[in-house]
């Protein structure tokens, strides 16, 4: 019996402690080079945490759209889900900011106003509830659509997609006289294929993942919107893995996303390339008349931050920081 018992103890000290499963939704699409990368870092956490952490994807938007993920991660079925800003903007508008349309000229304006922000938003959402591992830049959302877009007349009237609960996007497509059609990103090839909508702005690598590009034959490469995504965990789920757990789920989850920073804007211009060779139409839009769309957005977004969708404050910290870079007056991030 002492033996017995002995096995027993020498058995239950030599196996793992249970292991935490973080389930975690994305729209990314099986077999795509963003998936194969999330899953090798899933596999390298198992590996290092010695199976006491396990990350499970489910990939191509097969749990839902944003708000069904939020809900499945509220009653604890996901813990967390690849994201958009729009997604959480609601528990923290202020990641908002760096997609306010037509703020930033350039992608090295983009990265300059980021090195000076990006810690400020990451902790404004780790306060409101969400563990993250730094933010992925997407590439200018540029305009597709199936008639040729050139001026501000071309636009007036025409059906274009806005992510569900994006009240800027919405407002700023209003004042360009578009018809905003609310559509989570789930349903938005759908839409394409049924007339539902006209337009959509989205990155070119953004379009080719999701296959928008085989709906549309013109596109406008100004840019309109700077996009970005990132992975958010439940701040309860993440902080019930053990402190050094959690430091190596950090510390692989943020390599990846600084990886996804630095080769999605390579890839973003090779997706640019690849939809030109696909027959799909750059056409120019005058710059005289993007300038009158630039400011019809900017009183449009500032009225918006007045009545409290952003902070204000931080609004124009990032607008210095875009106009300090353009004078050539840039300084060290903090």
């Amino acid at each position: 019996m002492k033996k017995l018992i002995l096995t027993i103890l020498v058995l239950s000290f030599s196996l793992p402690l249970q292991a935490a499963t973080l389930k975690i939704a994305t729209v990314t699409p099986e077999g795509s080079q963003w998936m194969t990368e999330m899953r090798a870092s899933a596999k390298e956490i198992k590996e290092r945490t010695e199976g006491r952490v396990q990350i499970k994807y489910y990939g191509g938007g097969v749990m839902g759209n944003d708000q069904k993920v939020l809900s499945r991660i509220r009653i604890g079925a996901l813990q967390g889900g690849a994201f958009t800003p729009t997604a959480l903007s609601s528990q923290y508008p202020d990641l908002n900011l760096y997609g306010l349309p037509m703020v930033f000229d350039s992608e090295e304006e983009a990265a300059y106003v980021r090195e000076q922000m990006d810690a400020k938003l990451r902790q404004g959402l780790e306060d409101a509830g969400w563990v993250n591992f730094g933010f992925a830049a997407g590439g200018f959302a540029i305009l597709m659509s199936n008639t040729p877009v050139t001026s501000l007349a071309d636009l007036k009237g025409k059906k274009v997609w806005v992510p569900d609960g994006d009240t800027i996007s919405r407002a700023s497509m209003e004042a360009m006289s578009l018809s905003p059609v609310n559509l989570p990103l789930t349903d938005v090839l759908t839409g394409l294929q049924t007339g539902l909508i006209d337009i959509v702005g989205m990155s070119p690598i953004g379009a080719l993942v999701l296959q928008w590009h085989t709906k549309v034959k013109y596109v406008v490469e100004l840019p309109l919107v700077y996009t970005l995504g990132f992975m958010a965990i439940d701040k309860r789920a993440f902080y019930k893995l053990d402190p050094a757990d959690q430091a190596i789920v950090r510390e692989v989850m943020e390599r990846t996303y600084r990886n996804f920073d630095k080769s999605n804007l390579v890839d973003n211009q090779g997706a640019l390339e690849a939809l030109l060779n696909s027959g799909i139409e750059s056409t120019p839009f005058n710059l005289d008349e993007y300038q009158k769309v630039r400011e019809l957005t900017r009183v449009s977004t500032e009225k918006l931050g007045r009545d409290g969708a952003f902070t204000m404050a931080l609004y124009e910290e990032m607008m210095q920081h875009a106009a300090d870079y353009r004078n050539g007056q840039t300084t060290a991030a903090n």
